[in-house]
Order: C-alpha cells, then sequence, then structure tokens
C-alpha cells in the first residue's frame, strides 16, 4: 500500500470530521473525546479544531483509493523549548499493521523538530496495550502515569 501524507487546513474539515467520527466510534475507550462531544457539532467547531495556533493536522491517503486511513495531530507546547505533542492519531482497522502509524508519527516528530521542541509527547489509555507498543516500536517509553492513563515522550 502507497500512502500519502497530506496537511489540512481548516478549509478540510469535512474530511478530518468523516476520520474523527470513525475513530470515536471504532475506538472510543481510545479518546479523551466521546463520538456525542462530537457528533452534532457544527462546520464552525470543526474548523475551529483545525485552527489550532502553530499546530499540524495530517491525514494519510491510500493512494490507490484516495481514502482517507488515517489521522494525526501535531501541537506546540505553550512553554518555550518545551515539547510539542503528538495527538489523535489513529488509522482505520483496514490498513493497520502497514506502517500508517509510523508515517504519522514521524511526520509529527519532523514537524516538532523543526519547530525547535526538543522532545514529543503523548498520552495514551493505560489499558490500550496496542496503541502503547505502536508508540514504543517508534521510540516512545512511559514518563510517567497512573492506571487510568500514560505520558510517553520520545526524544527528538
Amino acid at each position: 500500500m502507497m500512502v500519502t501524507l497530506i496537511t489540512l487546513s481548516s478549509d478540510d474539515w469535512r474530511v478530518w470530521r468523516s476520520l474523527r467520527l470513525a475513530a470515536l466510534a471504532e475506538a472510543p475507550e481510545a479518546f479523551g473525546s466521546r463520538s456525542a462531544d462530537w457528533v452534532d457539532a457544527d462546520e464552525g467547531r470543526w474548523r475551529e479544531r483545525l485552527s489550532i495556533p502553530g499546530a499540524i493536522d495530517l491525514v494519510a491517503l491510500d493512494e490507490g483509493t484516495g481514502c482517507p486511513i488515517g489521522m494525526v495531530t501535531g501541537t506546540p507546547s505553550a512553554r518555550p523549548g518545551a515539547g510539542a505533542e503528538l495527538i489523535s492519531l489513529w488509522v482505520d482497522p483496514a490498513a493497520r499493521g502497514r506502517g500508517v502509524a509510523t508515517l504519522l508519527i514521524d511526520a509529527v516528530a519532523t514537524w516538532a523538530a523543526a519547530a525547535g521542541a526538543s522532545r514529543l509527547e503523548l498520552s495514551v489509555m493505560a489499558e490500550n496495550e496496542s496503541a502503547r507498543r505502536t508508540y514504543e516500536r517508534n521510540g516512545f517509553a512511559v514518563a510517567a502515569g497512573s492506571e487510568v492513563e500514560l505520558k510517553m515522550t520520545r526524544a527528538l
């Protein structure tokens, strides 16, 4: 499978909406948000989500079909010189195991390093072992956590 990554703007809110709602339906336990929080959101709220200052929103497209198969966001830290954060990573189950998550993670890491971040941080639900293993394969290590949520970091 050949994959292309595209950077979204607020004008691409429909693409983000379809992926985000699919992610929340497929893996509701993996995210801090719930489908009910977003299913009735209007265009303005979706555009606002894609307008986080300094952030990057990426979508993975299957080159063969042109269909979106994954998504991720990188957000800058509020503290200068601190780490950037990786949020909202999701890959369609039909595309898992094909390196899509790694492409998305690496793209956010490249963006974060170019922005001057020294590390990339994320939060993952402690019981989401599959996601945790994916992050560990991509250079993240648990830095802190609880029974509910783990904080993981990757040096850049």
